[in-house]
């Protein structure tokens, strides 16, 4: 995906929305995570799939091998600052 498709994924998503879905399926599943403190997930909200990985850039990697056209919600597990929305691993 090249920068200009990565912008149009961006105009075309309620940002705040999959903020929000995607804080609430963080905040479901967080317990099963809690010994990858330090990982980051990324989480798909239209099938709440997660993808973990040891970057943010690793973990939307793999999400988006399975979906490359969504956006996801990213999260460092254990830090409550390090938040993100994703298109593309950077």
């Amino acid at each position: 995906m090249n920068q200009r498709e990565d912008t149009d994924i961006y105009q075309n998503v309620n940002i705040h929305h999959i903020a929000s879905e995607g804080r609430k399926i963080y905040d479901r599943i967080k317990e099963k995570y809690i010994a990858e403190k330090g990982k980051f997930l990324a989480i798909d909200i239209e099938s709440s799939d997660v993808f973990l990985g040891d970057s943010n850039s690793e973990a939307v990697e793999v999400a988006k091998n399975k979906y490359p056209d969504h956006v996801f919600y990213v999260v460092r597990i254990g830090y409550s600052a390090a938040e993100r929305l994703a298109s593309m691993a950077l």
